[in-house]
């Protein structure tokens, strides 16, 4: 193959991968996901956590989601940072510990699959420092509910930091609600 064609093959693929890369699951120009030999596993980017699995694709939610029929359980909450933390913070608040208080006992109405806490930010403050504050909240969203007795391994954490607000920056109101954990449980029914 000459060089000039290799280059070529290089550069579509290259553009390929960055178009597929758009969502947590890699697409193909035709919005068909990218699977891997037998079809079986579906190609993830760095982003990719169960709760952002594409339709169709593997992932332990993908699994919930189709058994919802079947008794399933899956409920999204979100806690306001003011809620859990004081400004700028990770350490939770008397209030924020009552609320898990209360989803670790809900927590034992159901056989948990999984949890993913996702912390968010407001805008203040730099990409890095809002990531690194995200995921310590995240984080001890986790730590608070293992020593509730809920098992570490089911729980992801994650963080979005800035670049998921749910209201605008632009008042503070608005970054008051971006100033959060989104915490998503998924479970069956305890029989």
């Amino acid at each position: 193959m000459n060089k000039t064609l290799r280059v070529l093959l290089a550069s579509v693929v290259t553009v390929s991968a960055s178009a597929a890369m758009a969502s947590d699951n890699w697409e193909n120009g035709s919005g068909l996901n990218w699977k891997n030999g037998d079809g079986a596993l579906c190609w993830r980017d760095n982003s990719w956590t169960p709760a952002t699995a594409a339709k169709g694709c593997d992932g332990a939610l993908t699994a919930a989601r189709a058994a919802a029929a079947s008794g399933v359980s899956q409920s999204k909450i979100t806690l306001q940072a003011d809620t859990l933390y004081n400004f700028n913070k990770s350490d939770l608040k008397p209030e924020g510990k009552a609320t898990l208080d209360k989803i670790a006992r809900d927590l034992g109405k159901i056989k948990l699959e999984v949890i993913i806490a996702v912390g968010n930010t407001d805008s203040v403050g730099s990409d890095a420092y809002n990531m690194a504050l995200g995921q310590r909240r995240a984080q001890s969203v986790k730590a608070y509910l293992v020593s509730k007795g809920v098992d570490g391994s089911r729980i992801y954490t994650e963080s979005k930091g800035k670049s998921n607000p749910v209201a605008s920056n632009a008042t503070e109101e608005g970054r008051a609600k971006n100033r959060r954990t989104d915490i998503e449980v998924v479970g069956t029914a305890a029989k």
